[in-house]
């Protein structure tokens, strides 16, 4: 369980403070491999760095039961001096997992060659993303955030990051943001909606993804107020 209590947050940009995230409240149940949706610029990026804890909300606070990693696709944590093999060790000793058995399973998921031993300054945008994708699958957390990691890579690399993605939604919850609407449909059963600053859940992939669109085309008109 993940839950927004008042949460508010807030960049000035050229002199204007723009508001992305306005006195959220939800809760975002256990168990859900959920899809994150909204326009660009909406907040999902901000939205999932706040609930890793790597940005603090302005206002209000997220509550959680249970663990949760970084923004899987995101390798601003990672020294850029280090290598990816140090990374990963270093990560290793502060979630509490044996070291060797990260470092082995993320060397050979990233599959990167040697690069794995040389500083992480040097990699594309591609190879950090492998690299993080594979060291957050290989700590087991209750709920797993995905920024885009699984569209790195060729069709083999797609395919190992859904299998080892699968098997961690046997015992774990996920929040995934992509811009791949099949991938979407494919690896989600639930979608939240973030449109100025709120936040919309749906049980429904296929009714969320409808919802997007039309906000997206502008032809999105919001269900009357119940008046009963």
């Amino acid at each position: 369980m993940i839950r927004f209590e008042n949460v508010s947050k807030s960049f000035r940009v050229r002199g204007v403070q723009h508001l992305v995230i306005d006195q959220l409240n939800a809760t975002l149940p256990t168990g859900d491999s959920l899809a994150l949706l909204g326009r660009n610029g909406a907040g999902k990026s901000t939205l999932m760095q706040m609930i890793s804890g790597s940005v603090r909300p302005d206002t209000g606070r997220i509550v959680s039961d249970g663990t949760i990693s970084w923004t899987v696709g995101f390798s601003g944590s990672f020294h850029r001096e280090l290598t990816a093999a140090q990374n990963v060790r270093f990560l290793a000793r502060v979630y509490g997992v044996d070291t060797e058995e990260l470092i082995d399973f993320v060397r050979d998921f990233a599959d990167i060659g040697d690069h794995f031993f040389m500083p992480v300054k040097s990699y594309s945008s591609g190879m950090r993303a492998r690299v993080s994708f594979g060291a957050s699958m290989g700590i087991p957390f209750d709920t797993y955030l995905v920024d885009e990691a699984t569209a790195v890579g060729d069709a083999t690399f797609k395919a190992k990051s859904k299998a080892v993605f699968d098997d961690r939604m046997q015992r774990s919850s996920a929040i995934l943001v992509s811009h791949d609407l099949g991938q979407i449909r494919e690896m989600c059963n639930a979608a939240a909606v973030l449109e100025h600053g709120h936040l919309t859940y749906y049980h429904d992939v296929d009714e969320a993804i409808e919802v997007h669109k039309a906000m997206m085309n502008g032809t999105y008109e919001p269900p009357a107020p119940d008046t009963e």
